[in-house]
């Protein structure tokens, strides 16, 4: 999160932008539509988050141009998968139920339990994986957890929404 700030901080100030410049540029795309506006106190006081709501995150890096994986330490080619491109009443969200089937097979795999996933997952219960499947909101960045533990990128699990 330090680094994703950051950098989204300084993309702001070499802009010349203010948070409230920046929130109104972020949500251009969603104008007329009904979608929930970010408030430039959301994008200054991320930071100071333990989770922050992924769509959120999603429309910051969308006008970024960059993956989540670019701030991980130690990224790879994971790295160079890009976000779904966002037209005008667009919004990019995360498939939690994707999410839930790729760790179910992978979990099937190894021959876990829900319970040994969330072991390996700091910060999860088994109920948290499981509740998935039904599709709710996950925070970030505890969905790149799942990324990571997945091998795989968050952009296989971002889709575009209409408004």
């Amino acid at each position: 999160m330090r680094a994703f700030h950051a950098a989204l901080d300084e993309a702001r100030q070499a802009r010349g932008l203010t948070w409230a410049e920046l929130a109104s540029e972020t949500n251009h795309p969603f104008e007329g539509t009904t979608s929930i506006p970010i408030h430039p106190a959301t994008l200054r006081g991320m930071l100071a988050k333990r989770s922050v709501t992924s769509a959120v995150v999603l429309q910051a890096l969308a006008w970024l141009g960059r993956t989540p994986e670019t701030f991980l330490t130690g990224s790879s080619a994971l790295a160079e998968t890009p976000l779904p491109e966002v037209g005008p009443g667009r919004v990019l969200r995360f498939d939690t139920r994707a999410l839930h089937a790729a760790l179910n097979a992978q979990r099937q795999t190894r021959e876990l339990t829900w319970a040994q996933v969330a072991a390996e997952l700091p910060g999860f219960t088994p109920t948290m994986l499981t509740n998935l499947a039904t599709g709710p909101l996950i925070g970030f960045p505890r969905v790149m957890l799942l990324t990571q533990w997945l091998g795989r990128p968050a952009a296989d699990f971002v889709r575009v929404r209409a408004l």
